[in-house]
């Protein structure tokens, strides 16, 4: 068994964010439903770019914004995703390989820009994202790291890139690698529209490789289709070992074989920008995992990231983590 000299390894969407802030009246204008994600190909892309505010750009993707989160609280990590050779493939692989994360994708050369989420953040702090998979959408086998996945404690799957074929494909060689080489995989199911996209997939891809599966409420019951969060909860635990599921201001519940836990969430004097709270949700929780942590800590932890950046636009923090959460008492 290879040497595990990573945490966390991240698969997912390499992508840049603008975000800028817009009344609800812009989202109405543009026919933009609040608080969901949608595909939109580069015209629309350059359209809504053209119309929006002035914007903030940085590096994101929703497992990159974990990984990035995980890199804050000390881990050791790496995440593999597709970017262009272009200006945004370049502002990516700058911003990932800054925190020391491990990164070696090779740009692609064919012509696809790099994926962009334009994120349009209400007075209210809820997110509306329009993404542009550009390059990242054509992730494929070919793509992976195997020695990467092989030096991995746990191996993280963004559901978000779960689209295309070659893509599926790839995720299910990745969680087997992971199995193989003793890691575990953790699966975000990302949106309810992907899951709905893909269900039966997602379904196989639970019960057959995955043993952490990150959701919230909308996520898990679309996946199994039922109306009750306790019913999706304990249909969860007949495909996998855990499911880390979160609720927003209600908090999370972890469950796992023979225990539920609830996790209150942090407060926060104020709502600045929900982007990104389940990505760093996951980051705290993994970090707690990676250090042989309790369920009930781990999910501490992640409620803790969550608020720090609910508490500022953008995804990814802003603040040391691990220094932060030791000032709060949360680790030693």
């Amino acid at each position: 068994m290879a040497a595990k000299t990573c945490d966390v390894v991240g698969i997912g969407n390499a992508i840049v964010d603008i975000i800028a802030r817009c009344d609800d009246g812009f989202l109405t204008k543009h026919s933009l439903d609040k608080g969901f994600m949608r595909l939109i190909d580069a015209g629309e892309a350059a359209e809504l770019y053209e119309a929006m505010g002035p914007a903030t750009e940085r590096s994101g993707g929703s497992v990159a914004n974990s990984i990035a989160g995980l890199a804050s609280f000390g881990a050791d990590c790496g995440f593999i995703g597709r970017v262009a050779a272009d200006q945004f493939g370049g502002i990516f692989r700058h911003d990932i390989r800054s925190l020391n994360i491990a990164y070696t994708t090779e740009p692609a050369t064919d012509g696809t820009p790099t994926a962009r989420c334009l994120v349009l953040v209400t007075p209210d702090g809820e997110r509306t994202m329009n993404t542009f998979l550009g390059a990242s959408v054509d992730f494929a086998p070919g793509d992976i790291d195997r020695d990467l996945i092989r030096s991995a404690k746990i191996v993280y799957l963004e559901g978000y890139l779960f689209d295309k074929d070659p893509a599926k494909r790839a995720f299910r060689e990745a969680a087997k690698l992971a199995r193989t080489a003793g890691a575990k995989v953790a699966l975000s199911l990302s949106d309810p529209f992907c899951v709905d996209r893909h269900r039966d997939d997602f379904r196989a891809l639970v019960k057959e490789g995955t043993d952490i599966v990150f959701a919230n409420e909308k996520e898990i019951t679309a996946l199994y289709e039922v109306n009750s969060f306790v019913e999706a909860a304990d249909a969860a635990l007949q495909d996998c070992e855990m499911a880390v599921l979160t609720r927003s201001e209600a908090g999370s519940m972890i469950v796992s074989a023979g225990e539920t836990i609830e996790i209150p969430a942090e407060p926060v004097s104020r709502v600045v920008d929900a982007t990104g709270a389940g990505d760093l949700y996951a980051s705290g929780f993994l970090f707690g995992l990676t250090k042989g942590l309790s369920p009930e800590v781990c999910g501490r932890l992640g409620s803790f990231a969550a608020s720090e950046a609910i508490s500022h636009i953008g995804a990814r923090p802003e603040t040391n983590l691990l220094k932060l959460a030791q000032a709060r008492g949360l680790l030693v």
